[in-house]
């Protein structure tokens, strides 16, 4: 019964590695709970720096701030959003195709491109490539916080305020519900008006601010867009858990039928076995 003992193995290895998959599963379905939390949590936040902004500008017609200037510039940055960890399925190999579909772009123009990394897998695939990675962030943990993101962030908007490059762009993995999430490149600057849209009839606001609004201006949408980039974040974290999730799933129900499989295979060995011992028994017998 060598080979039974083989298959015994197997289901014994692919038993563990069930037991594994199931709980990354679990561990994945509360981890997703808590980031669709916090990503909901992010969004009314945005929200009304995006409305108290568009107020300030259209009460203030005459002052364009530099992140809704639009430059010649011949480079470009882009921010990659990834994950640090893996096993979350076809997620960051989404997120990355579309970013290498952008550069190609970028550079079929003639314009050098400028790489913030979130996300260790997507520092490592942006060094394999070859492409110029001026700051990174990576092991973010469970939950984003904004004040690991805003320095390497913060070197492509002070190199768009300079007029050192044209334009920001951001790609993430948006998420959609539990069982779809969307890879996208978005413009992040220049800022567009469809950006700055406001909300509620004309005229209904009115803000006591000071020193002036100028100043304010360019406080909050620096703040708008720390925000949106939070916002990318915390949309890539839930979308990381859902993904794995799922993929876990997926994982146990594989298990679960190679494990069938192999016991069939056993049991047919089984019999085979006793079928030959018994007609040795049998000839033996007769041979007598």
């Amino acid at each position: 019964m060598a080979a039974g003992k083989e298959i015994r193995g197997k289901i014994k290895s692919v038993e563990n590695t069930k037991k594994i998959t199931k709980a990354m599963e679990m561990v994945a379905a509360s981890k997703m709970r808590k980031a669709q939390e916090r990503m909901q949590a992010a969004r009314p936040y945005s929200d009304k720096i995006r409305n108290i902004a568009a107020h300030l500008a259209e009460a203030n017609p005459e002052y364009r701030h530099p992140f809704m200037v639009e430059n010649d510039a011949k480079a470009a940055g882009v921010i990659v959003v990834t994950t640090d960890k893996g096993l979350c399925g076809g997620l960051n190999t989404n997120v990355l195709r579309a970013v290498t579909n952008k550069i190609t772009e970028l550079q079929g123009k003639g314009d050098a491109v400028r790489a913030v990394a979130i996300g260790n897998k997507g520092l490592g695939f942006l060094n394999r490539i070859g492409a110029t990675v001026v700051a990174n962030a990576t092991g973010l943990g469970d939950a984003p916080r904004l004040e690991a993101l805003i320095g390497p962030v913060k070197v492509l908007l002070d190199a768009y305020v300079a007029g050192e490059i044209s334009a920001v762009y951001l790609s993430y993995t948006r998420f959609i519900n539990t069982m779809r999430q969307e890879a996208v490149v978005e413009q992040l600057l220049p800022l567009q008006p469809q950006h700055l849209e406001t909300t509620g009839k004309k005229n209904d606001w009115d803000y006591i601010y000071e020193p002036d609004a100028q100043s304010v201006i360019d406080e909050l949408l620096v703040r708008y867009v720390e925000s949106l980039i939070y916002q990318a974040v915390a949309d890539n974290m839930a979308s990381e858990q859902s993904a794995r999730m799922v993929a876990m799933k997926a994982a146990t129900d594989n298990a679960g039928n190679v494990i069938n499989e192999l016991k069939l295979v056993y049991n047919k060995t089984r019999q085979a076995a006793i079928t030959t011992e018994l007609s040795e028994i049998v000839a033996g017998a007769a041979a007598v």
